[in-house]
């Protein structure tokens, strides 16, 4: 199970993304080191805005 932090949700609203595409970044995005110790993780999406 893959817990989203609140934060990471009102972000995602802004950003379009839905909490499938957070938890599929999660598992199948790079890893990389962020701040403060943390991890971050990201993947390459297409934005359709029609």
């Amino acid at each position: 199970m893959i817990d989203i932090h609140p934060h990471t949700k009102d972000r995602a609203i802004e950003r379009g993304a839905t909490e499938d595409e957070i938890r599929d970044t999660v598992i199948t995005g790079e890893v990389f080191p962020a701040k403060y110790g943390r991890t971050g993780f990201r993947k390459a999406a297409i934005f359709n805005n029609l």
